[in-house]
């Protein structure tokens, strides 16, 4: 496996070639990291079942029955209890992905790896490369809103199971470095920016004290 020192050293010529002075410096660092630990991922932890994998454990659309069983389980347990919970989510999806895909990207505007032609060795492109940008991933801030608003809300009534959110949203932000669609940068602060997007709406959820589902919020903590 390729080592991430290594990759360090061979990704500086990609970042010092480019006009900078002091003030880069420090950002000429952070990106030659990057484009090291994206090599790392991309080419170093290669495998056929990875590559059988990852493409479709990263696409959005896999988890549709999942989405759908979850809504069930729901509507089942709650009632009409759990209406405001469900708009919530969809609501916290909407301004995570019009955050992320909308602002910010089209501001930034960071050429995808696949798409990217001076990485030397080129990206591994294991899926379909896409159209946009890639700072920040939505794929990353989506799921991760997703994952901190359950975990905080119907997530408190699972136990130390209510992690496993946390891990799905890490692994589906990871795969989008694996099949070449994103850097590692890009998931890391589309993670951050989808935690915050999800605290935020599951403080405002616990602090709707008329819509909340009192079960989600027993008067003694649950661990």
């Amino acid at each position: 496996m390729i080592g991430v020192p290594n990759l360090y050293e061979n990704q500086k010529s990609l970042v010092y070639s480019r006009p900078r002075n002091s003030q880069h410096l420090f950002m000429d660092s952070i990106l030659a990291i990057d484009y090291g630990l994206f090599e790392w991922i991309n080419h170093g932890w290669q495998s056929d079942w990875l590559d059988a994998i990852m493409p479709w454990w990263r696409n959005k659309t896999t988890w549709i029955p999942l989405y759908l069983l979850a809504v069930a389980l729901l509507i089942w347990r709650y009632r009409l209890q759990c209406i405001p919970l469900l708009l919530l989510i969809g609501l916290t999806i909407g301004v995570s992905d019009l955050t992320s895909s909308q602002l910010i990207k089209k501001t930034v505007q960071r050429a995808r790896p696949c798409n990217e032609t001076t990485l030397n060795p080129p990206a591994r492109i294991v899926a379909g490369c896409g159209g946009g940008y890639s700072f920040p991933s939505s794929h990353a801030t989506n799921h991760f809103a997703l994952a901190t608003l359950l975990f905080l809300t119907w997530g408190r009534l699972w136990g130390r199971w209510r992690n496993v959110l946390l891990l799905w949203a890490a692994s589906i932000a990871l795969g989008q470095v694996y099949v070449g669609v994103h850097y590692p940068i890009d998931i890391c602060i589309g993670a951050l920016l989808g935690t915050l997007i999800g605290f935020s709406a599951a403080l405002l959820y616990r602090k709707s004290s008329r819509f909340r589902i009192a079960e989600f919020y027993p008067s003694t903590p649950i661990a």
